[in-house]
């Protein structure tokens, strides 16, 4: 069976990630010159997969820079046309094709505002990174499939970088060092088990807490995408609340376990959710039922457990009979406005 475009993708990620961390002197220099002791707040802006990505953004500055995080609604100024009061404050953009207009508009009136304004790109010659006043790049290359991976795991390490610079933390510099052969290492795991469950299922749903939680969004995107299967990314706490009532033997979930605070909690729900009879299957910690590597940095964990998610539904959507590069009624790069 040819190979597709998105698995040979997903196999590239290793080597963006590690071209990346040899380019960390780059993002270093960025970091040097921002100076964000007087920044109020940190502001995110993405869609779609750079959203995700900006979600993971979101967890990383609030835990390790202590600066608190709003995601910007870009309608906000090209619908409402409402500038923001963005005096000094940190604004990070993440897109890949950088070109979409609600993104360049969004990050020309935050420029413009006062804000310090980043652009992590994988087109560093495009609108958004020319609006920016700094730019870190992702250069993961072209991407031919329609489903993002290697761009969006390389987003996830640019912005982990990006944090391990501004906050000098020598762990997450040293995590990110071992990162590019954790994720080699990972295209080995196999997660055929979940796509046992997908045939005969109503919905997915993905589940992780804090620095996970881009990750698991992620993946609900690419099982919606790539298997048009109705998936939802939520918060493993959202679990204990209304989306619990949902769950059925028809509603598999698959939640992500980090080595971190959250732990006990994400344990606790598994043994729940196991004594329903809810089809679960959980990656990381000693109740975990899909094959994972040993844990290692929580900050970086989340990236490498993309990868065996993104080849089980590269696969399962081959084995359905769906091209995983070109689904329906989606185009590479959307532009909204």
């Amino acid at each position: 069976m040819t190979t597709s475009a998105m698995a040979s993708e997903i196999g590239e990620s290793a080597d963006v990630v590690a071209n990346i961390v040899r380019n960390r002197h780059a993002t270093r220099d960025v970091a040097q010159r921002i100076g964000i002791g007087s920044a109020p707040l940190c502001v995110v802006c993405g869609r779609g997969s750079s959203g995700h990505a900006a979600v993971f953004l979101r967890y990383l500055v609030e835990t390790r820079l202590r600066l608190p995080v709003s995601a910007s609604a870009p309608s906000v100024i090209t619908a409402f046309r409402t500038p923001l009061m963005l005096r000094h404050a940190l604004f990070i953009v993440i897109s890949q094709s950088g070109r979409s207009p609600d993104l360049v508009a969004a990050t020309r009136s935050a420029r413009a505002a006062g804000a310090r304004t980043i652009a992590i790109v994988n087109a560093t010659s495009s609108p958004v990174a020319d609006e920016a006043e700094f730019v870190v790049p992702i250069e993961a290359g072209s991407e031919h499939s329609v489903a993002a991976t290697k761009t969006v795991i390389g987003s996830m390490a640019a912005s982990a970088g990006l944090v391990a610079e501004l906050a000098e933390d020598r762990a997450l510099r040293s995590a990110l060092d071992r990162l590019p052969e954790r994720l080699h290492r990972a295209l080995a795991l196999d997660w055929s088990e979940v796509a046992d469950d997908l045939a005969k299922a109503s919905a997915v749903f993905v589940a992780a807490r804090g620095l996970g939680l881009g990750s698991a969004r992620e993946i609900a995107l690419k099982l919606s995408e790539i298997l048009r299967l109705p998936s939802i990314g939520l918060s493993a706490a959202e679990l204990q609340h209304g989306p619990r009532a949902a769950l059925s033997s028809r509603t598999p979930v698959v939640m992500m376990r980090l080595m971190d605070e959250t732990a006990a909690m994400v344990d606790a729900l598994a043994d729940e959710l196991r004594e329903q009879d809810i089809a679960l299957h959980l990656c990381g910690g000693p109740r975990g039922s899909l094959p994972w590597l040993a844990e290692d940095d929580p900050a970086t964990d989340p990236i490498t457990m993309l990868v065996p998610a993104y080849r089980m539904i590269e696969q399962t959507a081959r084995a359905c009979g769906f091209d995983p590069d070109r689904p329906p009624r989606l185009s590479k790069i959307t532009e909204t406005f």
